[in-house]
């Protein structure tokens, strides 16, 4: 299962630390990222980020939001800076979990932790 935590109310300019850690049963962790979800509108990528520390951003946070994670401790980190009203959401983080040597990657998803940027 994965567990995200950090999220809470920060003014426009302010900065917020998300992060997640998966548990149970796993081998391996393929791509991991966080993903959100603004009222009204369907779930979009914000940032992802490979087993090898490649890492992919949506347009509108690049140079604001940094991904990062911890191979060793099953982590990864949204560093979220210069955070806008726009970026109000649920996020959500996911992995490709495998769970042994023979079994394909599932994706897994967190229970989403709200971010709310006030003006």
């Amino acid at each position: 299962q994965l567990q995200a935590s950090g999220g809470g109310l920060v003014q426009a300019g302010g900065s917020l630390r998300l992060s997640c850690a998966a548990s149970g049963s796993i081998f391996s962790i393929a791509d991991m990222g966080w993903y959100r979800q603004a009222p009204g509108k369907q779930r979009e990528l914000v940032a992802t980020i490979t087993r090898g520390s490649i890492t992919n951003y949506a347009e509108s946070v690049k140079g604001r939001f940094t991904v990062s994670r911890d191979n060793a401790k099953n982590t990864v980190v949204l560093e979220m800076n210069s955070l806008e009203p726009e970026d109000t959401a649920i996020y959500y983080c996911g992995a490709d979990v495998q769970r042994s040597r023979w079994l394909s990657p599932t994706r897994f998803w967190g229970q989403g932790t709200q971010v709310t940027v006030s003006s």
